[in-house]
């Protein structure tokens, strides 16, 4: 069960400086003067400004407001490790959020190139999990291989369209995905922000860029939540998913990288309980779907 073709496009993705421009004018738009320990100048309601003036993100970081400025503008301007950190504290940001503003001011190390994966060696390491659900995704997202669970439980990715075999197209364009997920928005909210964090990691990848201009024009919630600029490291998660003959089945989802393959994601949906994990037994000896 393995897939065949990758996204592919031929957009370009934005320049590093103005990924980091666009990044702190999120950033800077979701925050209050209060939220900052400011006292508002005049009416806030009549402030023309969302969230912080770019004078206040200045002058909190001990940076020049023309400087700032550039930064924001997407200038090619360097900043040191100090400075970002300060505006990190300024703007309030978390853990991943912090990084992701490292990674896209340069300030570390690019991820090493891998050697192309071998699918069959993939494709055993999924089989051994069984009757856990679980698939591998390359840098892009694309599906490279998934095993007999993840096809009766969940999806089957040879049902989509070679060029849409991907993670994203899978969460914000099939909505037989959606209504079989109990929260589809929150799982669909993880994604964009992982997928946001991994652009920031890889700026230069056309793929992830041609990903998002796509969905950006076909998927108005992935628009929506993608101009929100969330940056959010996976977390320890339990999804719902409504399968038509077994009912409700609980996962616990685990993600996982080869340390021969660091750029591949694996991910491994474990019965959360006894129930859902008699459930996927039963779904697996009727051998389909509905």
């Amino acid at each position: 069960m393995v897939s065949g073709t990758g996204t592919s496009g031929s957009h370009h993705v934005p320049a590093r400086h103005a990924q980091l421009g666009e990044f702190l004018r999120a950033q800077r738009a979701r925050l209050q003067p209060g939220d900052v320990g400011l006292v508002p100048y005049g009416d806030p309601a009549r402030r023309r400004t969302p969230g912080l003036r770019r004078e206040e993100v200045a002058e909190l970081s001990g940076v020049g407001v023309t400087w700032y400025t550039w930064l924001e503008q997407g200038r090619e301007v360097a900043a040191s490790r100090q400075v970002i950190d300060a505006l990190a504290r300024t703007l309030r940001l978390d853990p991943d959020q912090h990084r992701h503003l490292r990674f896209l001011a340069g300030l570390a190390e690019p991820e090493d190139a891998e050697p192309e994966a071998d699918r069959s060696r993939l494709q055993r390491l999924v089989d051994a999990v069984m009757p856990s659900p679980a698939r591998v995704y390359d840098a892009g997202f694309d599906y490279l291989v998934w095993n007999r669970a993840y096809v009766l439980v969940r999806d089957d990715p040879l049902a989509l369209p070679p060029e849409r075999r991907n993670l994203l197209w899978m969460m914000f364009t099939e909505n037989a995905n959606r209504m079989r997920m109990a929260h589809w928005e929150r799982a669909a909210r993880a994604v964009v922000s992982q997928v946001r964090d991994a652009v920031g990691r890889r700026p230069d990848d056309p793929r992830l860029a041609a990903l998002a201009s796509e969905l950006s024009a076909t998927s108005p919630d992935f628009r929506r939540w993608w101009s929100e600029y969330p940056v959010r490291r996976f977390r320890p998660a339990t999804i719902t998913v409504r399968h038509p003959r077994a009912g409700p089945i609980e996962l616990e989802v685990f993600q996982l990288r080869p340390v021969e393959y660091p750029n591949l994601l694996m991910v491994v949906q474990a019965p959360a309980t006894p129930v859902a994990a008699g459930r996927i037994a039963a779904v697996l000896a009727a051998g389909r779907i509905g």
